[in-house]
């Protein structure tokens, strides 16, 4: 679960993280309230507007920028609460700005030059271990670090039997080059970091950048942090924090409807039993020339009720040319999964993509009389090579529609 910048601040803070201090604002008028209230408590004259969606590159796109008085944190604002920002992750379309978070400027004059720093904590699944990565560069994006400059990624894994040792959280300071004060902080802030990053139960945590200011304070100037799914259950509090407007509409329907579906950009309709099932049904609809339109996976225990909120979540998306149900009949038997598909069909209503039905496993032969003799649009394969052939043709004749 991924939450705003706003939200990730104060909750590092909470394991005393120094960040650069804001307050969220939704209306110009809250926003001028908040300028006001860091003011008298933080003494600054300058102040960063910055858009909260959940998304990279905020800044690029236009949604973060400078304000030198009260009267530009109204005017910025007024121009980024409302906006539809675009930037690298959130594709063509961009994302409302329903908020912003104004922060205190920390790039002050002072007896040194400031100097911006990148901080990660992330699970190596290779090791089985967490790691933290740190660079010299920060405020760039890590990626294009890692491949044109690998040499300038310092990593530091983390034995779970041992937790993150002192001579560890040294060594990533010494490697970034730093010495006195500014090294002792940074120490400071790697140890905290890392007892929230574990306290949280987080999959990701990155600070981009951290930033050791003017005098030599450290801080997180910038907060992205990905919490386990399922670990939420004992995060309740930070459970709380799941903005659904953020999220894809038709992945928070399946979410509710206790089915696992990602959105994707292609044609072919996917329905699945089992992850690695649903990777392979989306390589066979690569290679009959389609591409696939969504991950679904129903689980082990699909029935009319799962097969039917599948049909109606993958109908939704107008690119959807073709459905392909790939089911495997292990802890549910192909003939209940017919059944279920025939009585969701029948629910529906008029259904105008065609649809391929691949049933193996216990009860196979059973489920695609079922389906053969329904009436219905539906075609029935038991093979995978039969199901690619179908979808193939079926593209086929999509394609020369």
């Amino acid at each position: 679960m991924n939450i705003h910048e706003y939200q990730a601040k104060e909750l590092i803070k909470k394991y005393k993280v120094r960040i650069q201090e804001g307050i969220v604002a939704e209306t110009p008028d809250e926003a001028v309230t908040a300028a006001k209230k860091l003011q008298e408590s933080t003494g600054t004259g300058w102040f960063v507007v910055k858009a909260q969606i959940h998304a990279g590159g905020r800044g690029k796109g236009g949604g973060v920028k400078l304000a030198k008085s009260l009267d530009e944190v109204r005017t910025i604002s007024e121009q980024i609460i409302g906006m539809q920002l675009i930037t690298h992750q959130t594709g063509p379309e961009g994302k409302l700005v329903n908020k912003v978070l104004i922060a205190e400027d920390v790039y002050y004059p002072g007896e040194h030059e400031p100097k911006e720093y990148y901080l990660g904590i992330l699970l190596d699944r290779d090791t089985s271990q967490n790691v933290i990565m740190a660079s010299t560069e920060g405020g760039m994006d890590i990626e294009e670090v890692a491949e044109k400059t690998p040499e300038k990624i310092i990593k530091e894994w983390i034995d779970p039997t041992l937790g993150l040792q002192g001579f560890q959280a040294r060594k990533i300071a010494f490697a970034l080059g730093l010495s006195g004060g500014a090294f002792k902080e940074m120490v400071k802030f790697i140890y905290s970091l890392y007892s929230a990053y574990e306290g949280s139960d987080a999959s990701l945590f990155e600070i981009n950048p951290v930033l050791k200011t003017s005098d030599e304070k450290i801080l997180a100037v910038d907060a992205k942090v990905n919490l386990d799914d399922n670990a939420l259950y004992r995060q309740k509090e930070l459970a709380e924090m799941r903005d659904i407007s953020e999220e894809e509409p038709l992945e928070v329907e399946a979410s509710n409807a206790g089915l696992n579906y990602v959105k994707l950009d292609g044609n072919v309709g996917c329905m699945v039993n089992g992850a690695g099932l649903a990777m392979a049904t989306m390589d066979i609809i690569k290679l009959s020339g389609g591409e696939p339109a969504n991950f679904l996976d129903v689980g082990g225990g699909a029935n009319a009720q799962t097969v039917e909120a599948g049909f109606r979540i993958i109908l939704k998306d107008p690119n959807v040319k073709a459905i392909l149900i790939n089911i495997f009949g292990g802890i549910v038997r192909c003939d209940r999964v017919a059944e279920g598909v025939v009585e969701a069909y029948k629910n529906i209503g008029e259904i105008n993509v065609p649809i391929i039905v691949r049933l193996q496993g216990t009860n196979a032969e059973e489920g695609a009389k079922i389906i053969e003799e329904s009436g219905l649009k539906v075609t029935s394969a038991i093979l995978l090579k039969d199901a690619a052939n179908k979808v193939k043709e079926v593209m086929a004749n999509t394609v020369g529609a």
